[in-house]
């Protein structure tokens, strides 16, 4: 009979779901699992900061559309990661954190780092739960996968005391669960997808506004077919960037608001009307409304629907397709008015793309990064202004190669989610766009990235302030009461890079952005390049609603 302790038991359970890396900063309530990673294969990546393990975890489930893992110590290592549970569950991302606790038999008596982290957690994950047999480890596990993974997905949190991690017992006596969670797809109701393809099908100026659910389900092949069935233009945000390859005739972004007011019949699948879509307040009221959506609490959030469909993103467009088999549509006036302003608007920027002015403008080093990306690239942005222009900016052609902090709007997810990227895609580039203030926040991660050779190359949009504050204050105050919002002139994120082992380039001139990529490149380090840019750049309004 062979013993095991409550460590090998986690990482067994793990293994099961497929999991081949975990994310943590080391700690003494949670060691026996790094031990059992040791037997059992399983990588362990070791951060400089629990938040950026929460992050990575993350990062790995959006890489892998599965559920990644993050293992934190007890008390503070568990509230470092508050703020990645957090952005986790506002993204819908599973993700399990296997956090440490006290020994039951020290409960309430101070022992240290103890704390009562369910209550803390309760709020921000789908299920929390302290299990208090070491037995009942996998078991435990195989439910917080349950819980992570099915209907709308989310973090779940496990508390294990100490002691009952490290007891040891016979591995004979011990349950696994080997079929505990649903994998099929959610299919919606025929009736309302056949009355919300009649909707369309009577559209004349139809549209569609697809998010992160069409990159969970994936479903932009389909996607892809249906507005060419239809003839209907399709906006992309969040995860559901790259679903639809830039050059496709149908795809627009530069003209969003506008469609929005003028379409008369608006798909919305998988994307909540949240700020990001002014709370379903820019669709005129005479349009008709059909919401898509896995949760059905956010079927008719901030404004009413005229058709709401509680299903999967890909069985939904699947089935739509199938009802307008056989039938032709053709939309040309409105999607050539909607294409002469996509135009319009880039011909505007081309003066400030194609800037030779010192400092440099951000849609100039945008313009320079765009002619980089190619398709073995993929991109992190992690940021404020100079992240919305890259989005708006770089070439993003296919699922999973544009990652961002999402609705929670969190800053720092950057690392976390490059050395998650690092583990899953070892051969692809992986760029990260950051500003010059969220490099602050978990910069010192590229010590993680030295240590375990993860040449991610960081751009730092360096305008010396936090830009999206400072417009925000020079507009409602004056720019005399700008405060708390200024950074270092021409501080030296390269050199931090540099002296953590990476390779740092500092770019003051538009003409040295291209060679010094590839310089960064080329090293085959993690590299920062640090670019100095306008604080004020003429053309761009900058800033974030925050009323």
């Amino acid at each position: 009979m062979a013993l095991v302790d409550g460590g090998d038991l986690v990482v067994k359970a793990l293994k099961r779901e497929g999991v081949d890396v975990i994310f943590t900063l080391c700690g003494g309530h949670v060691q026996a699992i790094y031990d059992a990673c040791l037997d059992e294969g399983v990588r362990v990546i070791d951060v400089r900061h629990e938040q950026a393990a929460g992050h990575a975890a993350e990062g790995w489930s959006r890489a892998t559309r599965r559920c990644g893992v993050a293992v934190v110590t007890a008390g503070p290592g568990v509230t470092d990661c508050v703020t990645a549970i957090a952005n986790a569950y506002m993204n819908r991302s599973p993700m399990l954190v296997i956090g440490g606790r006290s020994p039951l038999n020290r409960f309430e008596m101070g022992a240290l780092q103890e704390m009562d982290h369910l209550e803390l957690l309760r709020p921000i994950t789908k299920w929390a739960r302290c299990v208090y047999e070491t037995k009942r480890i996998p078991e435990y596990i195989a439910t917080a996968f349950r819980h992570a993974m099915s209907g709308r997905p989310g973090p779940a949190f496990l508390e294990i005391p100490s002691d009952v991690l490290f007891q040891k017992v016979e591995e004979a006596e011990v349950y696994f669960p080997e079929r505990y969670r649903p994998t099929g797809r959610k299919y919606p109701d025929p009736r309302l997808v056949r009355e919300a393809a009649q909707l369309l099908a009577r559209a004349e100026r139809p549209l569609v506004m697809a998010g992160s659910q069409t990159y969970w389900d994936e479903a932009h092949e389909e996607l892809r077919q249906f507005i060419e069935k239809l003839q209907a233009p399709v906006f992309l945000n969040g995860m559901g960037r790259g679903s639809i390859h830039q050059e496709h005739p149908l795809f627009f972004s530069r003209t969003r608001r506008l469609a929005l007011t003028k379409c008369d019949v608006a798909l919305v699948i998988g994307t909540p009307l949240d700020f990001r879509l002014a709370y379903g307040k820019r669709f005129s009221p005479e349009c008709q409304l059909i919401q898509v959506d896995l949760d059905p609490t956010e079927l008719g959030r901030n404004r009413d629907f005229t058709l709401a469909i509680e299903g999967d993103a890909k069985a939904t467009l699947q089935m739509l397709l199938a009802e307008l088999e056989g039938r032709t549509f053709r939309h040309d006036e409105w999607l050539q008015g909607l294409r002469q302003e996509e135009e319009k608007i880039k011909a505007q920027r081309a003066e400030w793309e194609n800037s030779d002015r010192v400092p440099i403008h951000p849609l100039r080093l945008c313009k320079e990064l765009a002619a980089f990306v190619d398709e073995n690239t993929i991109v992190v942005g992690d940021g404020g202004d100079i992240v919305n222009l890259a989005a708006q900016v770089l070439p993003i052609n296919h699922p999973g190669q544009w990652y961002d902090p999402g609705p929670f709007g969190t800053l720092g997810v950057g690392t976390g989610f490059c050395m998650a990227l690092s583990c899953v895609h070892p051969g692809k580039r992986i760029l990260m766009v950051n500003g010059d203030g969220t490099f602050g926040l978990n910069g010192f991660e590229f010590d993680t990235f030295v240590r375990f050779n993860m040449p991610v190359v960081s751009v730092v949009g360096n305008d010396r302030q936090w830009g999206q504050i400072t417009v925000g204050q020079k507009m409602m105050y004056g720019k005399e009461r700008v405060v708390a919002s200024l950074l270092g002139d021409n501080a030296r994120y390269d050199l931090v890079v540099a002296g953590l082992g990476g390779h740092g380039e500092f770019v003051t001139e538009p003409q040295q952005i291209r060679p010094a990529l590839e310089r960064a490149f080329a090293s085959g380090k993690p590299a920062c390049v640090n670019v100095i840019i306008d604080q004020e750049p003429p053309g761009i309004h900058g800033g974030y609603d925050f009323m």
